[in-house]
């Protein structure tokens, strides 16, 4: 049933509730309802009128448990699956409920200590949330040999595989997301995994479609939306690409990657103020990052302060050695020897020239810089 229909069905209910408020088949009913129309805070108070009277069964407490997380409120989600769980220690479908509520609750360890291997076995949900909180705890390695397991014991889980690809992704591993994305259906984060594999094989055109589609079912993908950024800038549209990158950027918020590459759509697409903005605001996040100092020096030469970019140039080559904007902006400062308007005409054209003999750009390097 709709959501639009199940909440005209709530409706009906609740008015024959307001006559007869404390009839058990009517408040099941109409929580039941409230659920379908998701109006999660009205199923928890219909949920606990049942509870007050005696009349709510081990299904009614679980569905209160749900009804809680889903309408935000985690610790209380916490509360009714511990004291279920509590009765119930053998439960697996409770005990994953706990753990899901802990992890909504930021209680990562009181997750993890629940997510044993026995339940990771039997529950497929068990396995993609012991995958996402190991990758979201920067445990990539374990998250990856754990990761392996569970996909041999759920091949046919989608969001499993999904989420497998996504990881797979970080550590590297080209092959295991490319055999988990292709096998995650129409998920969208396997979609976006697919689409940055598309990417890096230099497929502008391919990756938006894939990208498109990943956000078409879950416009809340910072991954989606900063490969779809990328898609735009590697096909040559920098000034599509920066509000693309900008919004991956702020649902990350502090993905260094996703600020460095938005910064330099900007560049490319001449609005110098915004990217030195972008550039900042990673520098911000973490002083150590060399990118954001190369990069602002870059910023610098072009706007003819060679002081500025000469010092910001030494901080990122100390950082690394390998940092790219350091070394665009010291070929820059060379180049162009103090002069700005030689140095944007420099910059112009070596924005666009291919990096190596597979025609490589620089929008290909942001691309892994920003993943």
């Amino acid at each position: 049933m709709a959501q639009s229909e199940q909440g005209e069905r709530l409706e009906r209910l609740l008015g024959y509730l307001a006559v007869d408020p404390h009839n058990p088949a009517l408040l099941r009913d109409a929580a039941d309802a409230a659920m379908g129309a998701q109006d999660f805070a009205q199923a928890g108070a219909l949920l606990a009128t049942l509870e007050e009277i005696g009349q709510a069964g081990l299904i009614h407490r679980n569905l209160a448990g749900i009804a809680a997380m889903r309408g935000g409120d985690a610790q209380r989600a916490v509360a009714i699956f511990a004291g279920l769980l509590a009765d119930n220690p053998d439960d697996p479908g409770l005990r994953f409920n706990c753990a899901w509520a802990r992890a909504l609750a930021k209680d990562f360890v009181g997750a993890r200590d629940l997510l044993d291997d026995d339940l990771t076995a039997r529950l497929p949900q068990a396995a993609l949330l012991d995958v996402q909180l190991l990758h979201d705890a920067g445990e990539f390695d374990r998250a990856a040999e754990r990761a392996r397991g569970h996909i041999a014991r759920h091949p046919d889980y989608p969001p499993l595989l999904a989420a497998v690809s996504v990881l797979a992704l970080d550590v590297e591993d080209e092959e295991l997301a490319r055999h988990c994305a292709e096998r995650g259906g129409g998920h969208p984060d396997a979609l976006t995994t697919l689409g940055t594999l598309t990417l890096g094989a230099m497929d502008h055109a391919g990756a938006q479609a894939l990208f498109e589609r990943a956000l078409s079912a879950n416009p809340q993908s910072p991954r989606a939306w900063i490969g779809l950024g990328l898609a735009h800038l590697g096909g040559e549209r920098a000034g599509e690409a920066g509000p693309m990158l900008d919004k991956g950027a702020e649902m990350f918020g502090d993905h260094l990657g996703s600020w460095i590459a938005a910064g330099w759509a900007y560049l490319l697409a001449g609005e110098h103020e915004q990217a030195r903005d972008r550039f900042e605001r990673a520098r911000q996040i973490d002083p150590n990052f060399a990118e954001s100092h190369g990069s602002l020096a870059v910023m610098d030469v072009l706007a003819g302060d060679s002081e500025s970019a000469q010092r910001r140039m030494k901080v990122a080559l100390r950082l690394d050695r390998a940092c790219f904007s350091g070394a665009f902006a010291q070929m820059l400062m060379a180049s162009a020897a103090g002069d700005a308007g030689a140095a944007q005409r420099i910059a112009d054209i070596a924005l666009k020239q291919p990096l190596d003999d597979k025609g490589h750009t620089i929008a290909d390097a942001l691309a892994r810089l920003a993943r």
